[in-house]
């Protein structure tokens, strides 16, 4: 009786050792004048058809930005300080960031880069605000107006198996 209780009691410390399972889902963003972003976010698979969840339950995300395919930022969650810009909306009932820049219907986004798109850090720095003028890039403290797009654009995410294509539409004439 005292082995099944021993195993029984070693069973249930190896299940709460074991790490949560994470959904982990990818996007892109594409910008005006050549400026994209993709990126990655990672939370509690629980979380998956709960609706929205914000930067307090994310576990992983990271940003990487082009202009016209060549590397101009790069910003993650192991980045983040108390200065940082970070306020993130996802729904996990539909796969998407809510867009339109109102916080109070939750459709604000604010990944190392405030309203003014002027925080993302001096050198190197890069980030991502989703306001209600636009959406567009930070680099380097400075934004970059020209990448400015439609604040009601969808950003949808995508499973880590889905092959992404993040180029700009090229005008054909």
């Amino acid at each position: 009786m005292w082995i099944a209780r021993i195993i029984s009691f070693c069973l249930a410390a190896m299940l709460v050792a074991l790490p949560a399972q994470a959904a982990r889902l990818q996007f892109c963003w594409i910008g005006a004048n050549g400026y994209t972003m993709e990126g990655i976010i990672g939370f509690p698979e629980t979380l998956l058809g709960t609706g929205i969840i914000t930067e307090k339950q994310v576990t992983e995300f990271r940003i990487q930005g082009y202009h016209e395919g060549l590397p101009i930022g790069f910003w993650s969650l192991s980045m983040l300080t108390p200065e940082t810009s970070w306020t993130l909306r996802f729904d996990t009932d539909s796969l998407a960031f809510p867009m339109g820049g109102s916080r109070e219907q939750q459709t604000y986004q604010e990944w190392n880069a405030n309203g003014e798109v002027n925080d993302c850090g001096a050198t190197g720095g890069f980030g991502f605000n989703g306001g209600n003028w636009a959406q567009d890039v930070c680099i380097d403290n400075t934004w970059i107006s020209d990448s400015s797009v439609d604040p009601f654009t969808p950003l949808p995410a995508f499973g880590m198996d889905v092959r992404l294509g993040c180029d700009p539409l090229l005008p054909i004439s």
